[in-house]
């Protein structure tokens, strides 16, 4: 409803109204289909092609984590049953939330002594065995992207709202 002291918002483009009004909705379910995917094609070589002990030898011994091949495994979980449970909207929050934790740790105890930027001069040294040492953007992008779905749900085309869980409506109209 419009009242007196209330601006509707208006597009930039009026022409493409028609365009990106009905796709609207759906913004979120595409982030979370890319998200999903891109953490199971990480996951995959680690779950399917034996790469966990590369991981648990390189940046989880680097850590000092205790069981480095168990935190491998547990990585290897997140990455790919996250990505996939991410991917097509079941325990999206839960799985998410799973995620966010797991770039929480890269960043904080992997990335951050090499900056922000990815393909920074710095991240042309040597690191890590086995990896391209480099900036944290990547991994803080990925991280928010979780927490994105942490506080919104799955979205629209989801498991989670086809039986009823995990979706929140507000009273301004927009649904998630």
């Amino acid at each position: 409803m419009r009242t007196a002291n209330s601006v509707e918002p208006a597009p930039y483009l009026p022409a493409l109204r028609r365009v990106y009004e009905p796709l609207q909705p759906y913004g979120l379910t595409i982030l979370r289909i890319a998200l999903g995917v891109y953490l199971m094609l990480h996951g995959y070589s680690k779950v399917f092609e034996g790469s966990t002990a590369g991981l648990a030898a390189g940046p989880i011994s680097k850590m000092g984590l205790p069981a480095p091949l168990v935190w491998a495994y547990i990585v290897a979980a997140v990455e790919f049953g996250g990505g996939l449970l991410i991917a097509i909207g079941f325990l999206t929050r839960l799985a998410a939330a799973l995620v966010l934790v797991e770039f929480i740790v890269i960043v904080l105890r992997l990335k951050l002594p090499n900056g922000f930027f990815a393909m920074a001069p710095k991240a042309i040294q040597p690191g890590y065995p086995g990896m391209i040492p480099g900036g944290y953007e990547l991994e803080l992008l990925l991280g928010l992207l979780a927490l994105t779905f942490v506080i919104t749900g799955a979205g629209r085309l989801s498991i989670d709202r086809a039986i009823g869980r995990e979706h929140l409506s507000s009273n301004s109209g927009s649904t998630v």
